[in-house]
């Protein structure tokens, strides 16, 4: 009898040992939750669960084309995968949100470190087409005549109708000395132009400054990198020291960088607390509004010109929409590319990201610049004329505003 007791409370134990187990296996098994379980776990707007066909669909189609590809013993199940999810990161029609495979993260990564081989400029696939944002001062396509506005229709033999952005970039690039032709098609011409260009090491140029013989200080402002805030501030040194109160910000072909130097070089001429942009999530509760810093140290006397054109944008957007809606500046030239979108980047894997938007720019006054662009107080477009005799009638208006404030 003793021993028949002592068999049940083994038992007994073993099951409250069972049960403990099994709870912390669900316990960690949610901490540890498979990512497609928590796909599968999600609410749409109708309150449904995600439909399970949709999946079946994708592995129906992944079957056939181990099928019946004739070259799929070409392709590893890990480019298929990486293809997947470019094609639905590309299912947002969001020129800005990316997944980059390892090759396009490298190339990512030297562009962020700011040396790398290439022909220096910015591109985004805007309503479907290769487009250029803006060439970086200097660079092998700023040298070529390659414009804001230019939409690439070929890379060498290849049409990018069908490339990504990522895909066009890795085109583009390639080793120093080496060649590179880009059909182009600009709006103000008929037809389309072939543009060659030599790659060379990029190295992004950040600020320069002079005085114009009228005594006004020009500071142009190539790009906002993490360099760039210690920049302006020993240019902003030079301008005070120069003794002129007539400033022009030259932000032309600017493509943008960093919120937070775009914040710092702000903060130059607003007092503290002062609204610089409204990060914009589409949900109220989330609405971030980015403020001055308030070194506002041109507090008398400073007259201002900002130069924007189609080139400028992000956090040239930014800059030049708060100092204008503040009373601070007048923006000369042209409209402004209208990249107001925040992009956060996504380690997905050791080697590849995930570059995705996330929320929005609205000016102080919540213009937003994505929809807009910046409409400039004074519209000067140059002619053809202008170019060809090197003449900047945008730059000669912002001295004449000047010189009669």
């Amino acid at each position: 009898m003793q021993s028949r007791f002592k068999l049940i409370n083994i038992i007994i134990v073993l099951i409250i040992f069972s049960a403990i187990f099994f709870a912390l296996g669900i316990y960690f098994g949610l901490k540890k939750e498979p990512e497609v379980n928590k796909v599968t776990s999600l609410f749409n707007k109708s309150s449904e669960l995600v439909d399970q066909t949709n999946f079946e669909d994708f592995w129906k189609v992944w079957n056939l084309i181990n099928e019946k590809y004739p070259s799929v013993e070409e392709i590893s199940d890990q480019e298929k995968i990486w293809g997947s999810i470019s094609g639905l990161v590309s299912s947002l029609n969001d020129p800005y949100s990316m997944f980059l495979p390892p090759e396009e993260t490298k190339l990512f990564e030297e562009s962020i470190n700011g040396k790398f081989s290439g022909v220096g400029m910015e591109i985004v696939k805007k309503d479907g087409i290769i487009t250029i944002v803006s060439p970086l001062k200097n660079t092998p396509a700023y040298k070529a005549g390659i414009k804001s506005g230019d939409k690439i229709i070929k890379i060498d033999d290849k049409t990018t109708s069908d490339l990504s952005v990522e895909g066009a970039a890795r085109l583009i690039r390639g080793e120093q000395g080496t060649e590179v032709i880009l059909t182009i098609f600009r709006e103000k011409d008929d037809e389309t132009k072939e543009i060659t260009i030599i790659r060379d090491i990029i190295a992004i140029p950040t600020i320069e400054t002079e005085v114009l013989p009228e005594g006004i200080f020009v500071i142009e402002l190539y790009n906002f990198s993490a360099d760039s805030t210690n920049l302006f501030r020993d240019a902003l040194r030079e301008f005070i020291n120069s003794g002129t109160t007539r400033l022009i910000l030259d932000l032309r072909n600017n493509p943008g960088g960093y919120l937070d130097s775009a914040i710092d070089i702000t903060s130059w001429f607003l007092p503290l607390g002062k609204s610089i942009t409204i990060e914009d999530f589409n949900i109220p509760e989330k609405e971030k509004i980015h403020r001055s810093k308030g070194y506002d140290i041109f507090t008398k006397n400073l007259k201002m010109v900002i130069l924007i054109d189609g080139g400028s944008a992000s956090a040239s957007e930014i800059v030049a929409g708060a100092l204008k809606e503040h009373g601070i500046a007048t923006l000369v030239g042209e409209k402004t590319f209208g990249k107001g979108s925040v992009q956060e980047l996504v380690n997905i894997s050791s080697d590849t990201r995930l570059k995705i938007t996330i929320a929005k720019w609205l000016t102080p006054e919540r213009v937003s610049i994505s929809e807009n662009g910046l409409i400039p107080d004074v519209v000067i477009e140059p002619t053809k004329k202008d170019l060809e005799i090197g003449g900047d009638p945008q730059k000669d208006k912002a001295v004449e505003i000047l010189l009669n404030q």
